[in-house]
């Protein structure tokens, strides 16, 4: 019989696993010795204290004495049959791996009995429900203490039943949770962790869809008269998202709910957890751009208009020193010069010196004809002096308007003015566009490595350029056409720049080929 072929995520999965399951057997060590008197003796002595409880059974995720605001979270969590939290912890504060221990040790002693763990895919609750179950399965010092936990049948990813009698879900948000049972035990713990995704806090409709599942299908399948805790894990991502309704809901149950915001410094400006120096959060945050680190590691979605506040212009030093440019267009649907229609933007873009340049650009409603004349007159203003890679955007919905479109205009160009025009289409997978720019550009700009063109500053294009950088917000409420195209050409600058190490570079006219994706 034919071995069926892993697809690379299967592969990723399952070399994800083996290094989990590797890590956890090398961290449980046992004596084989130990009496079944010194196992319960021990079992008594640790369920009595939870942070002992964790440090032995968990040996690998507790590399740090845990700060003040673990512990206090954990006595609420242990202590109230019924409760209601929203851990509004900064990244790097151990949110996952805490919950992980704490609701172990519920199972394991008999406290909870079926824990639905929700994320915001399916996909995503798998990967946060791994670590449950590589600990019960193969974890040795909770199968000396507490007997082998795999149970034959029951035991599978992403859903399974522990032989201490407590069953584990996972489930995407939006997906039925109805009929969730372990026997006659309906969920009596609830995990939250990574609910929220950037591009639904951009969507109020969206973030309301999926609050109404989690009040009206999610948190009713638990017991009115039994135990329950409802824990969320996650970020203040957004002014709206479902931690911040979270927190407004648990803020609101003054016996049985609780709001707890941890940020990586506190407000004194020191290190919340001494696992993370001020030097590694310095360093680290550096790395992210500002509006990133207010967002995962503050808790303080930027203000609209903040991302690029202040704009870099300087002197673009000579063409003939570049390596190459790079000359990127975003053709944006329209074929009309309203207000209504989208700016269409083509830029000439160089690096040096670990600097971007935005040479010369083209910003503005128009004609099809007129977006591709643009690319003629930036190849016209390098005259020669540098090669030039001249690329366009070009996802799966472009193309056909690429190829049918485009195609003949630049033939016709090429013809009539004798110019050496050759564009290839991007049509690499892009993550979402307010991301990309934000993630790809601000932190250049914040160092003051992206630098606008200082003779082309009472440029209107430039003008444009600069105002859409201005206002951009990852909610995109403004065209943001232009970061968009300098984002598009940075990338391919970075690819061409690692290609052309420690290789030469091959000129421009080498380097024609057939490809459907160039004109």
């Amino acid at each position: 019989m034919a071995k069926k072929r892993l697809t690379p995520d299967e592969r990723q999965a399952l070399k994800y696993w083996d290094d989990l399951i590797a890590s956890i057997r090398s961290s449980s060590d046992i004596n084989p010795d130990d009496t079944p008197a010194e196992i319960e003796a021990r079992k008594k002595r640790l369920e009595a204290d939870d942070e002992a409880w964790f440090r032995y059974y968990f040996d690998q995720y507790c590399t740090c004495e845990p700060a003040d605001f673990h512990r206090k979270a954990t006595r609420r969590l242990m202590q109230h049959n019924r409760w209601y939290e929203v851990r509004a912890w900064s990244r790097e504060l151990a949110k996952s791996a805490r919950s992980m221990m704490e609701i172990c040790k519920l199972a394991l002693t008999g406290q909870i009995r079926n824990v639905l763990l929700i994320s915001n895919s399916w996909d995503n609750a798998v990967r946060l429900l791994m670590p449950f179950m590589a600990n019960l399965e193969e974890n040795r010092r909770i199968i000396q203490d507490y007997g082998n936990q795999k149970k034959l049948g029951a035991w599978e990813t992403g859903e399974f039943t522990c032989q201490c009698g407590c069953s584990f879900r996972a489930i995407g948000a939006g997906q039925s949770p109805r009929g969730t049972r372990n026997r006659n035990f309906r969920p009596d713990f609830i995990l939250i962790d990574d609910i929220d995704t950037d591009e639904e806090c951009r969507n109020p409709e969206r973030i309301k869809t999926k609050w109404k599942w989690l009040e009206e299908a999610l948190i009713p399948t638990m017991s009115v008269s039994g135990n329950y805790r409802v824990l969320f894990n996650g970020n203040i991502i957004a002014n709206d998202c479902c931690i911040t309704r979270a927190r407004d809901k648990a803020k609101s149950l003054p016996k049985i709910g609780y709001f707890d915001q941890v940020n990586i410094r506190d407000k004194n400006g020191a290190s919340t957890w001494a696992k993370n120096s001020e030097e590694d959060i310095d360093m680290f945050l550096s790395l992210v751009s500002m509006s990133a680190a207010q967002k995962e590691f503050y808790n303080n979605p930027v203000s609209e208009g903040e991302v690029f506040k202040e704009i870099t212009y300087g002197k673009v030093p000579a063409l003939s020193k570049f390596k190459f440019l790079v000359i990127y267009g975003d053709p944006a649907p329209g074929e009309n010069k309203t207000k209504k229609s989208s700016t269409k933007s083509v830029c000439l873009l160089g690096k040096l010196g670990g600097k971007l340049y935005v040479i010369k650009c083209f910003l503005d409603r128009g004609l099809n004809a007129e977006f591709i004349d643009w690319y003629v007159k930036l190849l016209e203003y390098v005259g020669g002096r540098v090669p030039v890679y001249c690329w366009m955007e070009n996802n799966k919905l472009q193309d056909p308007f690429f190829q049918q479109v485009f195609m003949p205009i630049v033939r016709r160009v090429r013809k009539e003015k004798n110019i050496s025009l050759y564009i290839r289409g991007d049509d690499e997978k892009k993550t979402d566009k307010a991301t990309r720019i934000e993630a790809n550009l601000e932190p250049l700009n914040r160092e003051g490595n992206l630098i606008l063109n200082e003779a082309e500053k009472d440029n209107p294009h430039m003008k444009r350029m600069e105002e859409q950088f201005k206002l951009f917000t990852l909610a995109l409420p403004f065209p943001a056409d232009g970061p968009d195209t300098v984002e598009g050409g940075n990338r391919k600058i970075d690819v061409k720049l690692r290609e052309a190490e420690p290789e030469k570079i091959i000129p421009r006219s080498a380097m024609r080929s057939n490809n459907k994706n160039r004109l």
